[in-house]
Parts: structure tokens; C-alpha cells; sequence
């Protein structure tokens, strides 16, 4: 069984900003491997702490025989990495997905390309018992530490029993928890499992609740375990939200840990809290169910210049009605989120070598 390099391990549990990293495409959609590789650049230069790739925000039809881009795209990532210095310090997560023998395969090229964590998906496995789930994740951890992930049902997930979480806490591999269901109460249930969970110190938690992201990560949870209360605190996040304006979003984390570590929460952070939702609704369209949250991520970095179009794999996957109006309004609205200045400041260097 793989384990987490000890500096890895204690990154995570610092916390730190986890980009999911998208994919760079020219309008042949085909892979631009010039802007695939600087938006890598980018997230190491902005100060994030790792990134997650082959996720959603990837696009899953990265696996699709006649695409055939998860390895390309896992394997660029962790090139630029080592090649800036960064495989003991800056985490490499890989998307991993679908029935246990295709996960056991992404599993096994993930580590061998050296990732550190496979962050595996429920997606597609609605009709699955969470005996079967938990026996999965088993046999990936033997493989791979496990990210766990509660994906909301809104984007192909399901909803998951505190028992399910609180079984899958004890999985020895397990080292952090992706929690995205989009929803308080099953947020909720995942805290609380892992606070009862003999393995409470070694399972970071992370957000992936895009509507709710500031307050995630200001709160800290208690609960009575075994007759004794124990505290935990979401630590960082993994999100697609954070592919953008990442730069400004390592300097909030930083704002939020200094304010949790004071124990005073200023109203100011609240506020922005809300501008970060509201930014975060006009990328992800939730309007539409989420039918453009990736064009509009790429729309942002296609402002940016970090990317050349918005084109996806599949050219049905465009903006939704209203949505780049959206996009101008929180560009307008809240200027002191976008980190443009900082992009500007660098893309040139990011672009200039082709790998």
C-alpha cells in the first residue's frame, strides 16, 4: 500500500488551495499542450497547494476510447511539477472513476505517474449498495491513499448514509475527504462520522461545497464522541471554483486561517463569503443545473488569456442563455476577487515553453 510522503501529509492537513485543473483545448478540440501545461504554471505560481486532475472540471470524456487523454493530461501536470521542484511538497491528485476495474486501472497509472491521492468518484454508481462502495475504495486504497468524495446527486452523485461515511473513515488508505453534496445536513454527516472514526487525525477535510465555501472553512465542528467532544475543521478546498482566480483565492485561505486561529470572525469575511457564491453561480450555473460550469470556468481563463476559447470535448457544451451576462456582471461587481492583474503579470512566461 502506497503511502503519503510525510511533507504531502502535512500540507494537506495544513490545508491548502487544490485547483481541479481544466483542460486546454484548441478549436479543433484537440489538446493545447502549450495552455495545458502554463495552466499547471499558473496554479503553482499562484501559490495553490496542489491540483486535482482528470476530475469533472477535466472533463470526464477524457476517457473516452477516441479522446484517450487522462494519461497525457495526468502525465503533463506531473512533469511541470517535478520539473519546478515540487513532487515532495505540492499535491498531486488524479480523478479516478467508474466500475472497481477501471477505477483499480486509473489507480494504478495514477501512482505510477506519482501522484499522491486518487480522489474517487461515485459518479455513475447510483444503482450500487454502499457495501459494494465501501469494498471499491478498499481495494483502490491498496493501491493509492483514497480522497473520498461526497459528489452532489445534482452532477451524478447520491446520497450516502452517516453509516457509509463512518464505515469508510476506518478504511486504513483513506487521508481526506472531498465533501461536495451541496447540502448542510450530509455535510454534516461526513463531519461527524470522521470525528467517530478511530482515524479522526489522519482524515483531512476539504470542501467542495461551492455555495457555501467561506463558511466551510471558518467553522469548526464539535462533537461528542465516546462521551468526550472532539473538534475538526475543514482545512482547504478542493474545487473547481478555485481553477479561476486562484491567486486571490490562496490569499483568502490565508485570511480564513488567521481569523479561525484567532477565534474571531470578522463580518467582512462573511461578506465576501457571499460574494464568493455569487461569483461562484455565475461560473457554475446552477441557474441550469450546472449545464455551464465548465465553459464558464473556461470563459474566465479565456479572459485571462490562459486559455484560447472555451471549447469543450463535446461542442454541445456551451454558456447557458444569460450566463456570459452573469459572468460580466461578478467581473463587475466584485473586482477585488479576479487576480487578471497577476495573470497579466506572468502569462507571458507561462506560454513561453512548450514542454
Amino acid at each position: 500500500m502506497k503511502k503519503l510522503h510525510a511533507t504531502i501529509a502535512e500540507r494537506l492537513h495544513e490545508g491548502v488551495v487544490i485547483p481541479a485543473h481544466p483542460l486546454a483545448l484548441h478549436s479543433s478540440r484537440k489538446l493545447d499542450e502549450r495552455r495545458q501545461r502554463a495552466l499547471t504554471r499558473y496554479y503553482m505560481a499562484a501559490g495553490a497547494g496542489g491540483v486535482a486532475v482528470g476530475v469533472h472540471t477535466t472533463q470526464f470524456e477524457i476517457r473516452d476510447k477516441d479522446v484517450n487523454l487522462l494519461e497525457p493530461v495526468l502525465r503533463m501536470a506531473a512533469e511541470e511539477i517535478a520539473e519546478a521542484g515540487k513532487e515532495e511538497s505540492f499535491i498531486k491528485v488524479s480523478g479516478i472513476c467508474g466500475p472497481t476495474d477501471q477505477a483499480l486501472k486509473e489507480a494504478e497509472m495514477a501512482a505510477k505517474l506519482g501522484y499522491d491521492l486518487g480522489l474517487v468518484s461515485p459518479g455513475g454508481l447510483r444503482d450500487w449498495s454502499e457495501a459494494a462502495l465501501l469494498r471499491r475504495m478498499e481495494e483502490i486504497a491498496q493501491i493509492i491513499p483514497i480522497f473520498g468524495f461526497y459528489l452532489q446527486p445534482a452532477v451524478g452523485g447520491r446520497v450516502l448514509s452517516y453509516s457509509f461515511w463512518r464505515e469508510f473513515a476506518e478504511i486504513p488508505g483513506v487521508a481526506a475527504v472531498k465533501l461536495a453534496p451541496f447540502n448542510r445536513y450530509q455535510t454534516l454527516d461526513v463531519v461527524r462520522a470522521v470525528c467517530s472514526s478511530s482515524r479522526c487525525e489522519q482524515i483531512a477535510l476539504y470542501t467542495g461545497n461551492d455555495d457555501n465555501i467561506v463558511a466551510d472553512l471558518l467553522t469548526t465542528y464539535r462533537f461528542a464522541s465516546n462521551g468526550k467532544p472532539v473538534e475538526k475543521s475543514i482545512v482547504g478546498g478542493l474545487l473547481g471554483h478555485w481553477a479561476v482566480w486562484t491567486n486571490k483565492a490562496v490569499k483568502l485561505l490565508s485570511e480564513v486561517k488567521r481569523a479561525r486561529a484567532s477565534g474571531v470572525i470578522p463580518a467582512a469575511l462573511l461578506q465576501q463569503g457571499a460574494a464568493v457564491t455569487d461569483a461562484n453561480a455565475a461560473f457554475f450555473d446552477p441557474a441550469h443545473d450546472f449545464a455551464g460550469c465548465i465553459p464558464g470556468i473556461h470563459e474566465v481563463l479565456r479572459r485571462q488569456g490562459l486559455l484560447a476559447g472555451r471549447w469543450c470535448l463535446r461542442p454541445d457544451e456551451e454558456l447557458s442563455d444569460g450566463q456570459m451576462e452573469e459572468i460580466n456582471r461578478v467581473y463587475r461587481d466584485y473586482p477585488d476577487l479576479n487576480d487578471d492583474q497577476f495573470v497579466s503579470g506572468h502569462l507571458d512566461q507561462w506560454l513561453s515553453v512548450s514542454g
